[in-house]
């Protein structure tokens, strides 16, 4: 695959683009802490907001990407987030850039996103053979990690040290440059036929989605996959709500520290990526799913224990980070193949979006719900709980088909 000029340029242009999204997931609220003094309530809206068009959008993203070229939709997103950042750079030089314009801001940039990550699983589908699809899937889902590593240390450093709209500048640029990157693709992209679908009588779109929500409804794997996945979803956009409040407030960390902290992940997820293309086929797919979502979801239990600013608590939120990362990646890259795998072509975009829609429509009520719990019962209690939820995901998994997968994906 690397030989391919096209896939190494969906590659990079994935990057930068998650990069610019990693960047900017913490930015924003960094920025709405540490300069607008935005409370938990604030926090928690801001970050509900911005997951909001997961919920919103995500059944439409997938109709419209099984109906259009991935590399178009992928292009336009990348176009349109680039804006939506630059015009925040210029609205924050200028003092103007306060809670309402970051709500405006974060709901454009996730709304565009969600239309990105859809078309760019769906394009991999269509650009490599199903036998490349876990190599293909390690690759894109290790630069993820990447942007993983530097998009939470670049944000929380560019916060800390230069300004906002600094910080926020970069989102743009990563922007930029996978758009440049991804124009560049040559290879003539055939849109796959829709399932049931006469080539002169479109559906409406509305008969799309509820065809891609009876697929995966339908399918015992895939409906596993959605129901662990908003388990996790849920309890992570809760932990990470009140994750962003208790290391600054409690823990006294600076917006560079917090970066740091946050960036560790990546390296563990870079970790797992190359795990998940050896160890499923070793072990077998379903006890990888399994151990690997107590082991990274249950390190997060450790964070509410810890005090201080010390030397002795960075390194521990480092090491905690790690192994979240790192098997929380394996879980990720493992499922995904798995999807693709059950999954006619025409339908890839609609079971992705589906699956995103299910798992993680219910993250801006998670937003919601880490905002309450460090209000009411406070930021030490309010984060054991919401990391404690975190373990019903393998709980689901374990209850479900998906703990009988093999070391071969016969399905």
């Amino acid at each position: 695959m690397w030989r391919d000029a096209d896939f190494r340029r969906l590659w990079v242009g994935q990057t930068a683009s998650q990069l610019g999204e990693h960047t900017t997931l913490v930015v924003l609220p960094l920025f709405a802490v540490l300069t607008l003094d935005a409370g938990a309530g604030q926090l928690g809206v801001l970050r509900a907001v911005g997951q909001a068009p997961v919920l919103l959008l995500s059944l439409l993203a997938g109709a419209w990407v099984d109906r259009w070229r991935a590399r178009t939709v992928m292009v336009l997103t990348d176009a349109g987030r680039a804006v939506a950042l630059g015009a925040a750079a210029v609205a924050g030089l200028l003092g103007l850039l306060g809670l309402p314009a970051l709500f405006v801001v974060a709901f454009t940039v996730g709304a565009l996103s969600v239309l990105f990550d859809v078309a760019y699983q769906a394009s991999l589908v269509r650009m490599v053979r199903r036998d490349q699809l876990v190599q293909g899937n390690s690759a894109l889902e290790g630069s993820r990690s990447a942007a993983q590593i530097g998009g939470p240390a670049l944000g929380g450093a560019l916060v800390s040290l230069l300004s906002a709209p600094v910080a926020t500048a970069s989102g743009a640029l990563f922007f930029a440059v996978s758009f440049l990157s991804l124009r560049r693709i040559r290879r003539h992209e055939a849109v796959p036929p829709v399932r049931g679908e006469q080539p002169e009588r479109a559906p409406r779109i509305r008969h799309r989605i509820h065809e891609g929500l009876r697929f995966v409804a339908g399918n015992p794997w895939l409906r596993a996959v959605c129901l662990a996945s908003a388990a996790f979803q849920f309890s992570l956009a809760a932990t990470m709500t009140v994750y962003l409040l208790f290391l600054p407030r409690e823990l006294h960390l600076s917006g560079a520290t917090v970066g740091l902290a946050l960036a560790a992940t990546g390296p563990g997820a870079l970790l797992g990526s190359v795990l998940a293309a050896r160890l499923p086929g070793r072990f077998g797919h379903g006890a990888v799913l399994v151990s690997a979502a107590v082991l990274g979801n249950g390190a997060l239990l450790c964070v509410p224990a810890l005090h201080g600013s010390s030397t002795a608590t960075v390194l521990a939120l480092l090491a905690v980070n790690f192994v979240f990362g790192a098997f929380s990646q394996l879980v990720n890259v493992t499922v995904m193949s798995v999807r693709q795998a059950v999954t006619p072509d025409g339908m890839q975009g609609r079971a992705a979006a589906t699956i995103t829609f299910v798992g993680m429509g219910l993250t801006p009520l998670g937003s919601l719900l880490g905002g309450l719990l460090a209000q009411e019962w406070g930021l030490r209690a309010g984060l054991l709980v919401a990391a404690a939820g975190m373990m019903l995901s393998p709980a689901v998994m374990a209850a479900s088909p998906l703990v009988r997968l093999g070391r071969r994906l016969t399905l």
